[in-house]
């Protein structure tokens, strides 16, 4: 039986790491992991949003989740986003991520054609069935996906005993609620309502701009989990200006992200893939005010 103590905390998602050719960098993959064990965050969220998997063929998604686990494994919990866009790869990468020993797989729902819901669960099913000693997490993220997670398809995917949650994006937070009634362990997803979703019973946060600030996030957590609900809601806040600004530039979030971790001392992931924008001139003054944001906010509270 899964335990799920494992699932319960800070996991931030995590970045495409590039080489100055826009290659996958391992040694800067194995770099930015150890960074974030460093960190004390839970675990990791590998080859989702934040790790530019739409923009990767399958064997630079493999060689990523490898330098990974070469890193994490045993350290922290390591979850494993294996969705393609079609049956057969995900299940490759399914295989492959367990022949690792990641401690979950999770998955989007297929994309682009509108399929009914046991279709989608079919979809789940299969990859899961490729990784059948492996847990397995539904990931809803309607406003990308164009497809919304249902309790029906929930409880569908429930009878597979291997599906023990949902990585929960959509922006309502009676959704963690409806889902965690169903049986499933949910993680919050919006970054900026972890509070709101940790009330309404996530078990903890995947998200994709903990990495740029995890030391925010962990707090945040912890107060929450301490009844301390004043000091939560104030991080909170701050980190949600942070996230406003690192959206405001020309540039890909992730790309302002990269360069304010490499601003701070933290490793370099390189840039991001096209078509994500990339930074401009502009950019830079930006970058600045999140970096002074970042470390006001870290003095404050940490």
């Amino acid at each position: 039986m899964t335990d799920l103590k494992k699932y319960q905390g800070i996991i931030p998602a995590f970045y495409a790491c590039y080489d100055e050719k826009g290659d996958i960098n391992p040694a800067a993959v194995r770099e930015l992991t150890r960074w974030f064990i460093d960190q004390g965050v839970q675990g990791l969220y590998v080859g989702g949003s934040s790790g530019e998997c739409i923009y990767q063929s399958v064997a630079e998604r493999k060689l990523v989740l490898e330098n990974v686990m070469a890193e994490a494994k045993g350290k922290i919990t390591i979850i494993a986003h294996i969705a393609c866009n079609n049956t057969a790869d995900s299940q490759e990468l399914a295989r492959h991520a367990e022949s690792l020993g990641v401690d979950a797989i999770a998955s989007i729902p297929p994309i682009y054609f509108k399929l009914p819901p046991y279709a989608i669960a079919k979809y789940w099913n299969d990859m899961s069935a490729a990784a059948p000693n492996t847990d397995f997490i539904i990931y809803n993220i309607p406003q990308l996906a164009g497809v919304s997670l249902s309790v029906p398809l929930l409880k569908e995917m429930l009878k597979n005993p291997r599906v023990i949650g949902v990585k929960n994006s959509s922006m309502p937070t009676q959704d963690i609620q409806m889902w965690a009634d169903e049986g499933a362990i949910v993680f919050n997803g919006p970054d900026e309502q972890l509070i709101s979703g940790l009330v309404m019973g996530a078990v903890g946060g995947i998200g994709g701009t903990y990495g740029v600030m995890p030391q925010l996030y962990v707090e945040l957590y912890r107060c929450v989990k301490a009844g301390e609900m004043a000091k939560s809601l104030e991080i909170q806040n701050d980190c949600c200006r942070i996230i406003y600004k690192l959206c405001s530039g020309h540039g890909n979030m992730y790309g302002m992200i990269k360069e304010t971790l490499r601003r701070m001392g933290s490793p370099d992931c390189g840039s991001v893939r096209a078509p994500l924008a990339e930074l401009i001139e502009s950019d830079y003054p930006i970058v600045d005010e999140c970096v002074a944001m970042i470390q006001a906010a870290i003095a404050k509270y940490c």
